[in-house]
């Protein structure tokens, strides 16, 4: 298997104490030292039935938790809601979140008890997509203005059509809100947005409840199985690379166990390697379809992690930037990206006034628990430095100047 090795062995797990918890970023681990054992042994990671889970799942099934000195239980939800509510209640230690979610905890928009979350790892990029019922196949492609005179026509009608997707500060209603918003509708005004969870997308597109929705995989191509609907356009697509799930802790479980945290990264980073070996997908989709985690057909899972592009309606591609778990620094999580997320809070309205871009980014962005894991690892970082970049509308984000990207677009709702 291509694991990475570790330049030190694991070692039995002991608990410290003496860490005061709710420090400020950096603050809160200075004084590790390489080889330290893990304050707690034992941890619950929550996860949701996604494709991209499989870190996760992967580093269970080949014990590579159990190398670095950790006894994990993952704990399967249902919804980024109760999966938010496990891990602010202290149910589970760490999760996988949608990189919105610690972003929004910073700005106050996460709901729930508001715990600060910081962002250590980033699980995975690309491999999500928008999906629309098989009403529309051979009308709507990957340009969303060849639905905009249903949209208004809906609208005013009084019968809007309904859009889903996960939960309104993640990733699937960013993406989802700027592919309508470049075909010229307005997200919310011209559309209605529901929140589903991922699982149950299908069934509300097979009941009739929805036009289309963003998710990640297995449930596109579920959909497409069925024939149900097709994918109009993946998230590469509209934002090449981009992050989507991340690895999450609360900062106070952070400040006080960053030897659980940094040893949980190690097995994560190990996972992501192995998954990125194409020789080992079918292995790995084996495994995430078994029954106490997707619950799903392996076919489903397979083809895109390949990053072949069934799109369902006679399209089809093999994608430059499939699902990617390790390669390219696909784990670093970046600042740039954290403000990202802000400016569309910004740009639709779920933060009033402009959100201080900077303070909450460093405070939630962990490069420091990254940048220990890999150091542990021999792991040579080559990821490139924060800059500007394009989305598939001609775009360009520059972290440099948020406030004037969040207000630059025509189509906006902009509060304060």
């Amino acid at each position: 298997m291509n694991f990475l090795s570790s330049n030190s062995p694991a070692r039995s797990a002991g608990i410290e104490s003496s860490r005061s918890a709710g420090q400020h970023a950096r603050s809160h681990s200075p004084g590790l030292r390489d080889g330290d054992s893990p304050e707690i042994a034992q941890l619950t990671f929550g996860f949701l039935p996604l494709t991209d889970a499989a870190p996760l799942i992967v580093a269970l099934a080949k014990g590579l938790f159990k190398d670095h000195g950790l006894d994990v239980t993952l704990r399967r939800e249902s919804s980024w809601t109760s999966l938010r509510d496990t891990l602010n209640r202290g149910e589970s230690h760490g999760a996988q979140m949608l990189f919105g979610m610690p972003v929004a905890a910073g700005c106050g928009l996460l709901g729930g008890d508001q715990r600060p979350l910081i962002i250590p790892w980033v699980m995975n990029r690309n491999g999500q997509a928008i999906t629309l019922n098989a009403r529309y196949k051979g009308k709507v492609a990957d340009n969303a203005r060849a639905l905009r005179s249903a949209a208004i026509e809906g609208r005013d009608s009084g019968r809007p059509l309904v859009f889903g997707h996960t939960l309104r500060v993640g990733t699937h209603a960013l993406w989802l809100r700027y592919w309508l918003a470049a075909g010229g509708i307005h997200p919310g005004n011209d559309v209605a947005l529901i929140t589903v969870p991922p699982a149950q997308m299908v069934a509300n597109i097979r009941a009739g409840r929805m036009d289309g929705f963003c998710v990640g995989e297995p449930w596109n191509a579920r959909a497409i199985a069925e024939g149900l609907g097709y994918t109009a356009i993946t998230t590469q697509e509209v934002w090449p690379d981009h992050p989507d799930k991340v690895f999450a802790f609360s900062e106070q479980f952070a400040a006080l166990h960053p030897r659980s945290v940094i040893a949980s990264l190690k097995a994560l980073e190990q996972a992501g390697a192995w998954l990125d070996e194409p020789a080992n997908h079918a292995e790995a989709a084996e495994l995430l379809a078994r029954p106490e985690y997707l619950n799903c057909d392996v076919h489903w899972i397979l083809s895109r992690l390949d990053g072949k592009i069934d799109y369902g309606d006679g399209r089809s591609s093999t994608s430059d930037y499939p699902i990617t778990f390790a390669r390219r620094s696909a784990n670093r999580p970046r600042v740039s990206h954290a403000i990202w997320m802000m400016t569309q809070f910004r740009r639709w309205g779920l933060h009033y006034g402009a959100p201080d871009y900077s303070t909450v980014a460093a405070r939630v962005i962990r490069t420091d628990l990254h940048a220990q894991a890999l150091r542990e690892l021999g792991v040579v970082d080559l990821s490139p430095i924060d800059g500007p970049e394009t989305f598939f509308d001609g775009k360009v984000f520059d972290p440099a100047n948020p406030e004037a990207y969040a207000r630059s677009f025509e189509l906006h709702n902009l509060a304060g």
